[in-house]
């Protein structure tokens, strides 16, 4: 091997992690001096390094190269073909969501575990990332939930294809309608986080009925998060003439990006989150009777004393058919 070949070799097993020594032999064959590699970094005066430590473990089950002439593979931390862009310098890297995937400060986000991919519900009949802005959302412009405060489209706003809804201290927020995509029977899903917040605000996505007939025409809360921290979802059945509920509760950190879904059927209805159901009910008595679409909320609930801003963020929507299931 030449000294050539030879260096490369040594670059090679120090970009893959590996300390490397010379040793540098006597006549008698006796070493006469140890260095390092070339680029080698010494090794850590204590335990293991902390680069690998924090490396998930199948990295560190990696071959290296059987060859000095087989190509490097790139660090599993450092995917081949980006999917995000790099981070200006200076600015912290993406954090980790509850369900392992992460987020570019809310700009840029990952797909995550979908119902739709767990429960096999082929493609979406409608979708949207919010890249055209809102575009087919009716935005609502009126008195705030229950008369409280006001819902105005100045609190709705898109960066980088994810919406934000915005709830200040005296109470403007907003909520949209996707009226195209009713029907009854369905399935829908979005992908959500909303940060800690002010108590008197609850995120939601929510059914709705098309015929304005509430409470008669029902009402499904699949993802409403009243607890400040954002550690505890909530569902809400509505239905009947008394406005009569059912509801339920799962305990996830909200604060990351999670995929929240219903499936509505004649026989059932089941909320899913990343993929996994939480809540079912079989109970036909809870049946809304007509048509439904989706609607996005960042409600008020006031509470008194000093209020902080609040706000939920949404990266993508989506809608699949079910078979036998009614346009409204």
């Amino acid at each position: 091997m030449s000294a050539d070949e030879l260096e490369e070799l040594i670059r090679r097993l120090v970009a893959q992690g590996v300390t490397v020594l010379l040793f540098v032999l006597g006549p008698a064959g006796e070493p006469v001096a140890v260095a390092p590699g070339p680029g080698a970094a010494s090794p850590p005066a204590t335990g293991q390094d902390d680069r690998q430590r924090d490396r998930p473990s199948l990295d560190l089950d990696r071959d290296p190269p059987v060859s000095p002439d087989e190509p490097v593979a790139p660090d599993d931390d450092s995917p081949a073909t980006p999917t995000t862009p790099a981070d200006p310098v200076g600015s912290p890297g993406p954090a980790p969501s509850e369900d392992g995937t992460t987020s570019g400060g809310g700009d840029v986000t990952i797909e995550g575990t979908t119902a739709a991919a767990t429960q096999g519900w082929g493609e979406p009949v409608r979708t949207d990332d919010f890249t055209d802005g809102t575009s087919g959302w009716s935005i609502y412009d009126g008195p705030g939930h229950a008369g409280n405060g006001r819902r105005t489209p100045d609190a709705v706003s898109v960066r980088d294809g994810v919406l934000t809804i915005t709830g200040d201290s005296a109470g403007n927020t907003a909520g949209m309608a996707w009226t195209a995509g009713s029907r009854q029977y369905g399935r829908w899903e979005g992908r959500v986080r909303a940060p800690a917040s002010d108590p008197s605000y609850n995120a939601l996505l929510l059914l709705w009925p098309t015929a304005e007939n509430f409470p008669e025409g029902g009402e499904i809360d699949f993802m409403e998060m009243m607890d400040p921290s954002r550690q505890t979802t909530n569902i809400f059945v509505h239905y009947g003439a008394d406005n009569s509920q059912i509801d339920g509760s799962v305990d996830i950190d909200g604060t990351g990006w999670h995929n929240w879904a219903v499936e509505w059927t004649p026989e059932r209805i089941t909320a899913y989150v990343d993929g996994e159901p939480w809540f079912e009910t079989t109970d036909p008595t809870v049946q809304p009777p007509g048509p439904m679409h989706l609607c996005i909320q960042l409600d008020w609930f006031p509470k008194g004393g000093s209020v902080q801003e609040s706000t939920m963020q949404v990266d993508w929507v989506r809608q699949y058919a079910l078979d036998g299931a009614n346009p409204g």
